[in-house]
């Protein structure tokens, strides 16, 4: 059975078929204004429908009726804005996120082979633990590459602006990343950060190999020189990936520990990727 959408915006070329699937929404038609919205709360999070509009370009109401057609085609749902602090008065915006269907209909091309080679990795040492571990060398292995190339970036910027660099280096690798500063419970404390990453092209393997993400957190505290700590990630149904970064000198908040999946492993900086490098 065809799915039907009676709302027909202008942009759209007279006599086009309606989508017949959920991943067809998205992909008919790239330049099509409802995969402009989806690919907009793929880009930065959870959104609300003025956000969308402001970044898009369009009216409130047109977003809207674009969401209305995802919402229908489960691609999106609706939640409550987060909240970071003290809430004010009256009810929590509402924002719209992308379902698991949503973010299949965009990076699903190479997940099952990704997923094999990884897993004829693990059964070729044997499987178990030994398997874990070959998974995991070729994790950090990988991301270790990754990060070599950040190198110059992080070195240029100042030591309280390396979060910053490290996530416009991300971001020009489609993990489109931000950085949101969260103030200290001490007044005269530096802020942390938080790194949040909305897109992750690796999410679907992650769920099934958690050395991925592991690996990738490791990284994050090689190249800023300090513990960081996973707080959220897509991986594990999070709306979007949150590593929390301590300030230059500051020791990673306690209350953080608890809060998120993922949160009660927080990787130590060891040696660090530059200085790795220049060994070799």
């Amino acid at each position: 059975m065809r799915e039907h959408f009676p709302e027909q915006e202008a942009e759209s070329a007279p006599g086009c078929a309606v989508p017949a699937t959920a991943t067809e929404v998205l992909l008919d038609g790239h330049r099509a204004t409802r995969d402009r919205v989806a690919r907009s709360i793929l880009d930065h999070g959870p959104s609300s429908a003025t956000d969308l509009a402001n970044r898009l370009g369009l009216t409130t109401a047109a977003v809207r009726r674009h969401l209305d057609g995802l919402a229908a085609a489960g691609l999106v749902d609706a939640r409550e804005q987060r909240v970071y602090g003290s809430r004010g008065r009256g009810r929590p915006a509402k924002v719209f996120a992308l379902t698991e269907s949503g973010r299949d209909a965009f990076y699903q091309a190479y997940d099952q082979l990704a997923a094999d080679a990884l897993r004829w990795i693990s059964d070729a040492v044997g499987g178990g633990a030994a398997g874990e571990e070959a998974v995991a060398a070729f994790a950090r292995a990988r991301f270790g590459r990754q990060g070599e190339k950040y190198l110059d970036a992080l070195r240029q910027a100042e030591a309280g602006e390396r979060t910053e660099a490290l996530a416009r280096a991300l971001s020009a690798d489609g993990y489109a990343a931000t950085v949101r500063r969260v103030p200290s419970a001490a007044a005269k404390t530096p802020a942390g950060a938080q790194l949040c990453q909305h897109h992750c092209p690796v999410a679907h393997i992650a769920e099934q190999f958690p050395q991925l993400c592991e690996a990738e957190t490791e990284v994050f505290s090689q190249l800023l020189g300090t513990h960081v700590q996973r707080l959220a990630t897509i991986a594990h149904g999070d709306g979007v990936c949150t590593t929390y970064v301590p300030a230059p000198g500051a020791a990673s908040s306690p209350s953080l520990r608890s809060t998120g999946p993922g949160s009660d492993a927080v990787p130590t900086a060891g040696t660090s990727i530059e200085d790795s490098a220049s060994a070799r």
